[in-house]
C-alpha cells in the first residue's frame, strides 16, 4: 500500500492529509477531505462500532 493516499481524522475533529501517494489531483483531494471532515462524527461512530470499542485513540 506504499502508493495509497492516507488521511487521517484529528483529535479535534478534523482531518489530514498525512500523504498523497496515488496523486489524487489537489481540487478532487480537497472535496475528499471535505467530505471527511463533514462525516467526521459518523465515520468515529462506524469505527467504534465496528471494532467494539468505546474509545478512538488519536496521533493527533
Amino acid at each position: 500500500m506504499a502508493n495509497t493516499t492516507k488521511i487521517w481524522l484529528t483529535k479535534s475533529g478534523g482531518c489530514l492529509v498525512a500523504n498523497n501517494n496515488s496523486r489524487i489531483p489537489e481540487k478532487d483531494l480537497r472535496n475528499i477531505v471535505k467530505a471527511i471532515r463533514d462525516h467526521y462524527f459518523y465515520i468515529i461512530s462506524e469505527w467504534k462500532e465496528h471494532f467494539g470499542i468505546e474509545d478512538v485513540k488519536f496521533y493527533c
